[in-house]
């Protein structure tokens, strides 16, 4: 019984000291606190003696020294608890499922901490890439899912980390007067889904969100387009719309760009263009709106829609649309 005391008293007073050199040898009185120790842990031979003079001596000087520092020192925070990975993991999970989010992603970061070579550490940085974009902390999501991606890419996960990756940036996504930056990196990311995991479950979602993503940026360019041509800068315009038609010929707003082509070419005296787009426009879309206003445009100038091969709305139409 005295042995087992004597032990547990010598933990108590190496751990006493180890965390006392921390502080102590911050400061003088610190230091010339621990060359005291040492020549009295010398000078005693009983370890119960030993023991208690290390005790004695550490504590009030540990306790001392860490008050005389410019920042107090919470030894709860610097000491991080450490749990068995499967529990702190079944906590999260119950966390998450209880809708407690925050604490849910406390739970799987302490694995990362505590475990990070662990297969929890694995499977929590996958539940804290969720649990974040759960939460709305789409960077937190992005930053997580992307490690997930690195560390571990040829995992059954890594497919689902990179597409909540990319439900992040959607998430973000704004309006066409604004940046459509998190609009680029969501097709971006989606398109990494596609490529790398065509097996996935999560393909066809992501072929979804892609189109609704280059639906946007040609929103975008038509934001600008019209723009440019209500300020009467027609060659600036020219350029906005058939970047819509090249680049996004797929999209919804492409027979409004064939029309803004009719309307700018027509302003610009170039009408060999804008009847070519009107004859690609009514080619394809026979029953729009925006065919019908560009018909009545051309004939207020005493034309008829017909379709130059050589121009470049032609080829494009034959791209687009197969004709």
């Amino acid at each position: 019984m005295r042995h087992c005391k004597a032990i547990a008293l010598l933990a108590v007073g190496l751990l006493l000291y180890e965390c006392g050199r921390i502080c102590l040898l911050t400061t003088p009185e610190g230091r010339k606190a621990i060359m005291s120790f040492n020549k009295a842990a010398m000078s005693f031979r009983g370890c119960r003696t030993l023991l208690v003079t290390a005790a004695a001596v550490a504590m009030p000087l540990f306790i001392s020294a860490c008050a005389s520092s410019d920042d107090d020192v919470n030894l709860a925070a610097l000491v991080d608890q450490t749990e068995p990975a499967d529990v702190l993991y079944n906590q999260g999970l119950a966390n998450l499922n209880a809708g407690r989010l925050k604490e849910a992603v406390a739970k799987f970061e302490a694995i990362d901490r505590q475990h990070p070579y662990s297969e929890f550490a694995r499977k929590a940085l996958i539940m804290n890439t969720f649990a974040n974009y759960r939460q709305g902390n789409y960077e937190e999501a992005v930053t997580a899912g992307k490690r997930y991606v690195s560390l571990y890419p040829t995992t059954e996960d890594a497919a689902y980390a990179q597409y909540l990756i990319g439900l992040s940036y959607h998430r973000q996504i704004r309006d066409v007067t604004q940046d459509q930056r998190e609009t680029r990196r969501m097709i971006e990311a989606m398109e990494e889904v596609v490529q790398r995991w065509p097996e996935s479950e999560y393909v066809e979602d992501a072929k979804a969100k892609i189109r609704i993503g280059r639906d946007q940026l040609a929103g975008k360019e038509m934001q600008i387009g019209r723009y440019y041509l209500e300020r009467r800068e027609y060659v600036a315009a020219v350029r906005r719309f058939r970047g819509v038609v090249e680049n996004y010929g797929n999209t919804r707003h492409v027979e409004e760009a064939l029309a803004r082509l009719t309307e700018t070419y027509m302003a610009m005296g170039l009408t060999g263009e804008a009847q070519t787009a009107t004859a690609v426009l009514g080619h394809n879309f026979p029953d729009s709106q925006w065919y019908k206003d560009s018909y009545a445009l051309l004939q207020s100038g005493g034309l008829e829609p017909h379709e130059n091969k050589g121009s470049w709305i032609s080829k494009a139409g034959a791209l687009i649309f197969g004709t």
